[in-house]
This record gives structure tokens, sequence and C-alpha cells, in this order.
């Protein structure tokens, strides 16, 4: 029997992985000192920069463009957060944007270009609705993960001293991320905003069927938070994929039948019941094959959008845990 090896490993409290970080659920030869950093994007850049944890949750698409420019890690498939994007794209009223079409030419408010949910919201525009994206000036206040990352011509910063929010309500930006700009889906100032007086309505008011159309017509499940290894310890310890899949893969099912039984107890577990409307019994579903639609298409629009140098393979972003050994 092996001797266990200790692990670093970042992961952030989720219904279905609370049993990973609490010890009840083992990972297979790891002793795992669980590192809690809240929020999880502080995870984020403290991997991608300094590559702090030998096991970390973080968003895919701040992995993949690390992983394009060399970063020596690699992911599971592993998801641990998941839901749509067509909803949370708000805009002006007074600007003239009935259509996504009419964001051309248009000022968008996002907290950072490469922000997983800006990502995920422009495949949707490009290649749902052909929207143009050189076209649209993406207005930024907050500093990417990746340094390497030379953003497109069409991304510029927020002035000194201006928030989104601030630029939105003032009618400098024609349309924002409701998160990323702070603000409410009706309008209202969260996080102690500037008082906003107009009421911003949602891009797509009938999110909810346009996202069971676009799952049902392409597979594609938009995953946020991947799990990644470093590379050091999968040569070293190639088994250590196989474990970690199997300890977070039982987490989640016995959350599941748990969900199936009682029925959703908290917020998060409500979203992902909800969801399942849509995506079938799993919400949270893992592997290569179940989510190969949903990868490809974010690897090939991260590269659409100009925030990959090159494109990237499968086996270039994930390691199969079943086949991890014959590739070490």
């Amino acid at each position: 029997m092996r001797d266990k090896i200790h692990l670093k490993i970042a992961v952030a409290e989720h219904p279905h992985t609370s049993a990973i970080r609490d010890g009840s659920i083992p990972i297979e030869g790891v002793e795992p000192e669980i590192i809690t950093v809240k929020p999880q994007i502080g995870a984020f850049r403290r991997m991608v920069r300094d590559v702090e944890f030998d096991v970390c949750e973080i968003a895919p698409t701040t992995y993949i463009i690390a992983r394009a420019y060399g970063a020596p890690f690699v992911a599971l498939p592993i998801f641990v957060v998941r839901r749509f994007h067509h909803a949370g794209l708000l805009v002006r009223p007074d600007a003239g944007i009935k259509v996504p079409k009419d964001l051309e030419g248009k000022k968008v408010g996002v907290r950072a270009y490469s922000v997983t949910t800006g990502v995920w919201t422009r495949q949707v525009l490009i290649d749902e609705f052909g929207v143009d994206n050189s076209k649209i000036t993406w207005m930024v206040d907050d500093e990417e993960h990746v340094t390497q990352l030379k953003l497109p011509d069409n991304v510029i910063h927020a002035p000194e001293g201006r928030s989104l929010a601030e630029m939105i309500a003032d009618g400098e930006l024609s349309a924002g991320f409701a998160a990323a700009a702070g603000i409410g889906r009706t309008g209202a100032p969260t996080g102690g905003w500037k008082e906003v007086a107009a009421d911003y309505p949602d891009l797509f008011p009938n999110a909810w069927e346009l996202e069971k159309d676009y799952y049902n017509r392409t597979g594609i499940y938009p995953m946020h938070g991947t799990i990644v290894v470093k590379d050091s310890v999968l040569a070293e310890h190639p088994w250590v994929a196989r474990s970690l899949y199997d300890a977070f893969k039982r987490a989640k099912d016995e959350w599941l039948a748990r969900l199936n039984a009682d029925g959703p107890t908290n917020d998060t577990e409500r979203k992902y019941d909800k969801l399942r409307e849509i995506v079938g019994a799993d919400p949270l579903p893992y592997g290569i094959e179940e989510n190969r639609a949903t990868i490809e298409a974010l690897e090939q629009t991260a590269f659409k959008q100009g925030l990959t140098p090159k494109r990237m393979s499968m086996d270039d972003l994930f390691v199969d845990p079943a086949r991890v050994a014959e590739r070490i």
C-alpha cells in the first residue's frame, strides 16, 4: 500500500464538494490540506500567477488562457459550477438595443474581458445571433487573471475612478452585465453603487426558453468551476487524477441522492434542481465525453474572442482519469 501524499487543495464550499472539504469522503492515497479562499476568485489568481496550490478550483476560461500560455497545471473533467448565460446582460432602454446585433457599435461593460460569464455570453451572441464581437467596445474595470493575456483592440479600461455602474447610469455605456456592472436585474444599485433611476431590461427577457432551445440543439451546458492539478504532481503520481475524480464524483453522487430524496434546502440546490428541467437528472455531469460539446465550444470561442494565442486540443486541456497512466 502506497504512502499518502500531501496535497494543498483550494476548492470552494459547494453542497456537492462539502464532503471532500470536511474529509467525510476521502481521496484515495491523498492527505489533503484544504485551503479556503473567499471569494474563490482569489484562488484563481494565486494559481495562475504563482501556482500556489497542488489542486485548485478555477474558472475554465482563466484556465484555458493560462494553459495556452504554458501554465504548468492541467484540468480534470470535474465541473463544480454550471449555469446558462442568456440572462444577465442588461441594456439601457434608451440605447436602441432591441436585438443582439444592435450591440454592434455600442460600449458594453464587463468586469474583465476574460471573465467566464462574459465569454459564455459572447459565445451566444456570436454563434447564435451572428454578432460581430469586434464591433462592440468592451469596457472593463478590473485586471485579467492571466498577466500574459494581450487584450484585443476593442477592449478598453474604464477611466480612473469611474465604475461601470456609474458609467451605465450616466449613459456612457449602453449595456452591462448585472453582476459586473454592480446593478440588480431591475436596475436597482447593489453593493453600494450610486443610485440608478432607470429600469434596465434584460437583452433576452425570455432567457429561460432560449436556454432550453440552445441546450437541446447544441448540447452545450456552460461550466464555471473546473478542477486543475499541477503537472508535477501527475508526473510523479499519475494515479492522483483517478483518486481526485472518484472522490469528487462520489461526493456529487451522494449529494444528488440527498437532493432526490429530500428536495433542495438552499439557494444553490434550488438553482440546480431548476436546471434539471433543461439538462436532465444530473445537473453537474463530470467526464470528458459527457461534456465534449461544452469544452469544445468554450475552447473555440476563447480563440474567436482573441483570448488565446492558439487553438487547443482536448488532450492539451484535459486529462482523462481513466487513461492518465498511459499519458504520463
